[in-house]
């Protein structure tokens, strides 16, 4: 694990980052550093405590409202993502594959 120096509102911080996390970490730094700055811009607050707790509130706020991702499973039939599935042609081929034996519908 390397350790990087980062700026967070003005204040260097030392991070441990696991191999391959660098773009990750910096991204995370960069919006925790925009949120905290926004917060202390607006000049309501100014304890940098009280800024962080607001600023890791909204950023778990802003995480908290994301659409959740599909599940892998059901993210591709035969490459084609959910939304791209035609339910009429998704009854053909399960009608093909019956054969004689009967139609689904």
């Amino acid at each position: 694990m390397k350790q990087i120096e980062v700026t967070i509102m003005g204040q260097s911080y030392i991070l441990g980052c696991p191999d391959g996390g660098e773009t990750s970490l910096l991204a995370a730094v960069a919006s925790v550093d925009k949120e905290m700055s926004a917060i202390r811009d607006a000049g309501k607050v100014k304890a940098r405590e009280r800024i962080a707790v607001l600023a890791a509130l909204n950023l778990a706020y802003q995480l908290a409202e994301r659409p959740a991702p599909a599940p892998a499973a059901a993210s591709a039939v035969n490459g084609h993502a959910p939304a791209d599935l035609d339910l009429d042609a998704l009854i053909r081929r399960v009608d093909q594959a019956l054969g004689d034996d009967g139609q689904l519908l």
